[in-house]
């Protein structure tokens, strides 16, 4: 029989080439799964942060002069600048409408009209009455030259006399009475023609014709808004209320821009008419009123509108609002220098003006800032200037700051 022992010592030598091989099969696996790993990351390692020479591609801005508005933003309601409700002011039938729903009229148009018939028989009564008593006062002021010619004569008494002139100055009196019964006659006849009071745009018709109609009604028959031009109620808060009466109490006009429900399109260009005279104290705010001249009537009332006021206007230092970060420092940018090298810039901002915001301090005119890939970036490392809108490197001119300088380099992307 063999020896165990002897069988061991023979085989053991024989296994560790195998084993050798097998480490490393498993070493050279484990460097292929690093290399494809860090491809498929684009370039950054395993354990995040770019590779060492890698420049990251960015967009900029320069810092530049520019006017900066200080704009006020409001919700207001367009509201007629007149609104009359058109109503009969004598009772009658409606013989005809003269106009059409939604039609423009002139201030003295014709809209309707009532039958006058009886208006005519009142003014004929009137002008009756009134020959009559012209002609007792005729006879009565001759019968008074009479008696006052006997009276001098000594053949009349004096109460005769003093009577006759008591009834010229009464029959004096009818006379204005039946001047005024005639003229109310004639207005009361020229009321049954219902004309406009104001130029506007009518809306839509309340009554039809062969309807009786009253002046007691309270329905009315049509209304009439102006909308040339036409105004615009909004309210402030009542901490912003200083910086407008600044402005007005030296004289100038403030703009007023109107924009559409989405805050979009621009509906009109108006002006700051007035406010109120007192702040409604359960709101905290004042109303205001602006005016516009709605020359194309795209302002509609009651309708409901983004306001503008631009209180003023100034040359400031700005940048697009996106170039702006926050962190623990406040508001910063990542300024790029000459060598094409982002470095974190604290600064100060004051107002926005939509998509631009002022810069008080940490910053000067010509310098560049990043607007975006600002993600990836981190105090002095490389970046890459990209043309706004593409991926396209920037040249090296281009590139280079304002205000001279040495060219800024150009990495390749890793």
């Amino acid at each position: 029989m063999s020896d165990p022992s002897s069988d061991l010592s023979t085989r053991g030598p024989r296994r560790w080439p195998w084993v050798l091989v097998l480490l490393l099969l498993v070493a050279a696996g484990y460097w292929f799964w690093s290399v494809n790993q860090g491809k498929s990351t684009g370039g950054f390692r395993r354990f995040g942060g770019p590779m060492a020479g890698a420049s990251v591609p960015v967009k900029v801005a320069v810092v530049e002069q520019g006017k900066i508005d200080y704009t006020l933003k409001a919700i207001g309601t367009v509201t007629a600048f007149n609104t009359v409700t058109v109503r009969s002011r004598v009772d009658g039938e409606l013989l005809k409408l003269e106009f059409q729903d939604g039609q423009k009229v002139e201030k003295g148009d014709v809209l309707a009209r009532i039958d006058p018939r009886n208006y005519r028989i009142q003014l004929d009564q009137a002008l009756g009455q009134q020959k009559q008593n012209e002609a007792q006062l005729k006879n009565a002021q001759k019968d008074l030259q009479r008696y006052q010619l006997l009276y001098k004569q000594n053949s009349i008494a004096r109460q005769q006399v003093d009577a006759q002139e008591a009834l010229v100055q009464q029959l004096i009196g009818a006379r204005t009475s039946d001047q005024a019964a005639v003229d109310n006659a004639r207005l009361q006849l020229e009321y049954t023609d219902i004309v406009a009071p104001i130029s506007g745009r009518l809306g839509l018709r309340r009554v039809d014709e062969g309807n009786i109609v009253n002046a007691s009604s309270t329905d009315g028959l049509v209304v009439i808004t102006q909308t040339q031009p036409v105004s615009v109620l909004f309210t402030l808060p009542q901490a912003q209320l200083a910086d407008v009466l600044a402005q007005l109490r030296t004289g100038n006009t403030l703009a007023v821009e109107l924009y559409d429900r989405d805050d979009i399109r621009k509906l009109a260009d108006g002006e700051l008419m007035s406010l109120d005279n007192q702040i409604d104290v359960a709101t905290g705010t004042v109303k205001m009123k602006a005016r516009f001249a709605n020359e194309d009537e795209s302002l509609f009332p009651n309708q409901f509108v983004n306001v503008r006021l631009r209180v003023e206007t100034r040359q400031a230092l700005v940048l697009p609002t996106q170039a702006i970060q926050q962190g623990s420092i406040g508001p910063f940018v990542y300024l790029i220098d000459e060598q094409n090298k982002s470095r974190i810039q604290a600064i100060s901002t004051g107002r926005v003006d939509g998509r631009r915001v002022e810069i008080l301090s940490g910053l000067s005119a010509g310098q560049r800032v990043v607007t975006e890939g600002t993600d990836r970036l981190r105090d002095g490392a490389a970046v890459e200037i990209t043309e706004p809108g593409t991926d396209k490197p920037v040249a090296a001119a281009a590139a280079r700051p304002t205000g001279g300088g040495a060219p800024s380099s150009r990495r390749n992307r890793p």
